[in-house]
């Protein structure tokens, strides 16, 4: 799959990193697997006729796997130190991770870790919060403090094997 790059669209004067409602293509997206370690865990994502994106899949423990995840790739976009990451979601009461990158194929990737409640929840943080990892490993490094982000990435990895669904409306920058 080839990714395409899309313009930021602007609303209220907030950059929309992604929003389901109004993108009827999820071309920019990637599924990635813990098949690329030998896992068998399964992702896959989708468009419901509400127009949202659906995430949904099974998570393995099998061949040491244990993770899928979905990938956004972006334009650079750039941010400010104290940006903050919104996005509108609907989770299945399981915990995932929110991931971004500054430049594609970075070494680290930056992470928040988030839990669901089952109901439709806007959840903001600043992404200076976002601390580094690579691998499942924490890096002994300072917390995101990059001008820009390139992708983003919705993360399932709970050490147990599981299915999981989360709703994803809009991804924004605030």
């Amino acid at each position: 799959m080839r990714a395409l790059f899309f313009s930021l669209m602007m609303v209220s004067n907030n950059p929309i990193l992604f929003d389901f409602s109004k993108e009827s293509s999820l071309s920019n997206w990637f599924i990635i697997n813990d098949g690329v370690m030998g896992g068998v865990s399964r992702g896959q994502l989708s468009l419901t006729p509400e127009g949202h994106g659906k995430f949904t899949g099974t998570v393995s423990l099998a061949n040491n796997g244990g993770f899928t995840s979905i990938r956004c790739n972006l334009p650079p976009t750039a941010i400010t130190p104290n940006t903050k990451i919104s996005m509108r979601i609907k989770g299945d009461g399981k915990n995932y991770q929110f991931r971004v990158r500054h430049q594609p194929m970075a070494y680290q990737s930056y992470i928040y870790d988030f839990s669901t409640t089952g109901e439709w929840q806007t959840i903001a943080f600043p992404i200076g919060d976002m601390y580094p990892e690579r691998h499942g490993r924490r890096l002994n490094m300072p917390n995101f403090d990059h001008e820009k982000i390139c992708e983003f990435t919705f993360l399932i990895a709970n050490k147990r094997n599981e299915e999981f669904e989360l709703l994803i409306d809009s991804v924004e920058l605030i």
